[in-house]
């Protein structure tokens, strides 16, 4: 069964459920790639647990808020799957390894990290203007 059938249901359904569109974050690679596109438009990275109830909760949640979509691009870790990237965002951007969390990546830098219930996708507007 697919990540998106885990989190979603069937991949068809998640993708139109999920106005998000996420990226997923598989390869330590894509961390060069978020860096570069950082340069341009934010990038957002959500860290999630798919075992954790909480995390699941704050995933909904962050999805039923999210409308950022033209303004920050998303990406999407499940962390248990691929815990070295997990990992190297930590020590990249310098934080603490929470789950769940949301990181905010411009200009190659982390300029926001929140996790559990302080995640709320309306606080990162401010980070857009």
């Amino acid at each position: 069964m697919s990540l998106f059938k885990n989190i979603f249901g069937s991949s068809e359904e998640g993708n139109q459920s999920s106005k998000i569109g996420w990226r997923l974050l598989t390869d330590l690679g894509q961390l060069n790639e978020i860096v570069d596109l950082s340069n341009e438009k934010a990038v957002l990275i959500f860290k999630h647990s798919t075992r954790c109830s909480i995390s699941r909760f704050a995933l909904k949640q962050f999805e039923n808020e999210f409308d950022l979509v033209e303004k920050i691009t998303p990406y999407f870790l499940d962390l248990l799957n691929y815990r070295d990237v997990s990992n190297e965002i930590a020590n990249r951007f310098d934080v603490f390894h929470q789950s769940p969390q949301i990181l905010l990546i411009k200009n190659g830098k982390a300029i926001f990290s929140t996790s559990h219930d302080d995640i709320d996708a309306k606080f990162l507007e401010r980070f857009t203007e």
